[in-house]
């Protein structure tokens, strides 16, 4: 059954209705060198990661699947943030997820939460990185309606920066956002 017969959360009138034609065109990030920095990295550092980031690296691994992102795009209802398949609504679970992926190593079993007091762009850079607000602010630059900051910057601090722990940091952002998150190619936003 859909939302629209169980009732709706859109507003009144709103009619939610799929293309029946979807231009996907698919654009990556080159990973390489993020593979690059992570093979480089010791076990003590790797088990560092996994400790604060569990499985995350593992997704470099993942191969995009065009044939299957296009269909799973053609389906896909923005209005409900799920697929239609003609009457009926799914919302795949993350083992599904899992499985489309075939990113098998992947722990299904973590609870995430939205944070209720998010803090700006620059402070979660500033804290992320261990940075200076001036050395942030020197590197922020504007791509369409979204700051971010340059992949090359931040692969630069990572094999740069004095704290181990920081460079983990910066890289599990990197990750977040060339993989996870991607919006603007080469760029974390």
């Amino acid at each position: 059954m859909t939302q629209r017969g169980k009732g709706d959360s859109l507003a009144k009138g709103y009619i939610s209705e799929l293309w029946d034609f979807t231009r996907v065109s698919i654009a990556q990030n080159n990973l390489q060198e993020l593979k690059e920095i992570w093979d480089q990295w010791n076990n003590e550092v790797r088990q560092l990661f996994y400790s604060n980031y569990g499985d995350l690296p593992y997704l470099l691994d993942v191969k995009v699947d065009k044939h299957l992102f296009r269909a799973l795009a053609q389906f896909w209802n923005p209005a409900y943030s799920c697929f239609t398949f003609g009457k009926v609504d799914l919302v795949p679970t993350i083992e599904e997820y899992v499985a489309l992926l075939r990113c098998s190593r992947i722990h299904v079993d973590r609870i995430y939460s939205k944070a209720v007091n998010v803090p700006t762009f620059l402070r979660k850079l500033m804290n992320i990185t261990g940075m200076s607000e001036q050395w942030v602010t020197a590197w922020i630059k504007q791509k369409g309606d979204s700051r971010c900051i340059p992949w090359k910057t931040l692969k630069d601090l990572i094999l740069a920066h004095p704290d181990v722990r920081k460079r983990v940091d910066v890289l599990a952002l990197s990750i977040y956002g060339l993989v996870v998150f991607p919006k603007t190619l080469g760029h974390v936003d």
